[in-house]
């Protein structure tokens, strides 16, 4: 079977998942060493982040295992959809709580993600390759 050519859109596909994946995943790793959480994370949480409605320790936890996961998803092109959607949550968390005067670096990420989610990862994909069950016949 013949694959057409690569496109522009699948690199354009792949550079909106692997930039923003990146900046997710350098936040990650300033949260943790080794597999423990850094020593000052919880406090960055509490002092810097206040995030409403959440313990700074649970807060710190689960954004430094989801700034790890899911770009890694979202590299991979694996569950590609879930992961730039994830992401796209977090940002809108850390704009309207965080760090509100960040608009359009948080566009441009917003942009990426929104893209990524509604096109999926593209070829360049591990979604590309996976077995696609049949959808059921409609009436």
């Amino acid at each position: 079977m013949n694959r057409p050519a690569l496109t522009l859109e699948d690199g354009l596909l792949l550079a909106s998942r692997v930039f923003p994946a990146a900046i997710f995943w350098q936040s990650g790793r300033t949260k943790v060493e080794g597999f423990a959480l850094a020593p000052g994370t919880v406090e960055l949480f509490r002092d810097e982040y206040a995030l409403p409605l959440l313990d700074p320790g649970v807060a710190a936890v689960l954004a430094a295992a989801a700034e790890h996961a899911f770009p890694l998803l979202l590299v991979l092109g694996l569950g590609s959809r879930l992961a730039a959607l994830a992401l796209l949550g977090m940002t809108l968390v850390i704009q309207l709580f965080v760090y509100p005067g960040a608009w359009p670096t948080h566009g441009v990420w917003a942009a990426c993600l929104l893209w990524v989610a509604v096109r999926g990862g593209g070829r360049l994909a591990l979604d590309a390759w996976l077995p696609v069950p049949p959808r059921p016949a409609t009436r």
